[in-house]
């Protein structure tokens, strides 16, 4: 399995990384997409992806990280991304958030179209956050839809209206521990999609799935969602992997195909 979504190299995993790994590799989890959050998780992302090659970076500036100084954080990013130090798999995440606070959210638009613009200057998939900003998100995306705009709608949570849209604007959906929760509605959502619009995450450190939620979340509660997601399609949790991981290639690692 691919864990498309995964913060392994924030502080919440110091006390027990090693052990965090090996049991991420006792559940088949052959490879972990890393996205930035901000300036300050460059070097820690960066220190995971040198030294565990299956970890493959991302760079991006994350919506709830834009505030006074966003100028200065983006433009280190937008700088980050041309680097040849690392060969960065995705633009991300990036996105819209207008959960905790909206008062830079037209500076969240600008930051997002400009790393909307980056992506497909270096021809590299989005990864992209969205919580209570679903308009927003799609009045920025539409304003870039084209045929190099693509990649994932991270930890989906919205309506199958919702679902469609991303999907018309070559996105796949990434699912998580939400589609575990009982009262979600997601698995009702999820069941009128098909397994060739979706990809595995976990969000690690957050969101983790029944029957861990509440705790920390890590890559190896994975096979969680992709239990789940069996159950959903009425199928093999073999046949979710397969697919999901072909899926997540080829977003993330075309030339692999």
């Amino acid at each position: 399995m691919i864990d498309t979504h995964s913060h392994i190299y924030a502080k919440d995993f110091d006390a027990d990384f090693l052990e965090m790994m090996a049991r991420a590799k006792a559940e088949n989890i052959h490879k972990i997409y890393l996205p930035n959050i901000d300036v300050e998780s460059i070097t820690p992302l960066k220190n995971v992806a040198k030294q565990h090659p299956h970890c493959l970076p991302m760079m991006g500036l994350h919506p709830g990280s834009v505030k006074a100084d966003w100028e200065h954080q983006l433009n280190v990013i937008l700088q980050e991304l041309d680097k040849p130090e690392l060969n960065y798999c995705a633009v991300g995440e990036i996105g819209m958030d207008l959960y905790w606070d909206k008062t830079f959210v037209e500076a969240q638009k600008v930051v997002f179209k400009k790393q909307i613009q980056k992506s497909k200057e270096l021809d590299l998939p989005i990864v992209i956050h969205c919580r209570d900003a679903f308009d927003e998100i799609f009045e920025v995306l539409e304003s870039e839809r084209d045929e190099k705009l693509h990649g994932v709608l991270h930890c989906f949570t919205g309506t199958i209206d919702h679902a469609k849209q991303a999907l018309s604007l070559n996105l796949k959906l990434g699912i998580g521990g939400v589609v575990t929760f009982k009262n979600s509605g997601l698995d009702a959502v999820v069941a009128q999609l098909k397994l060739d619009d979706l990809v595995l995450e976990t969000d690690a450190p957050y969101l983790a799935p029944t029957p861990y939620r509440g705790k920390r979340n890590e890559p190896a509660y994975l096979s969680q969602v992709c239990t789940k997601l069996a159950s959903i399609f009425n199928c093999p949790a073999g046949h979710v992997d397969t697919v999901t991981t072909a899926n997540a290639l080829a977003i993330f690692e075309p030339s692999t195909k």
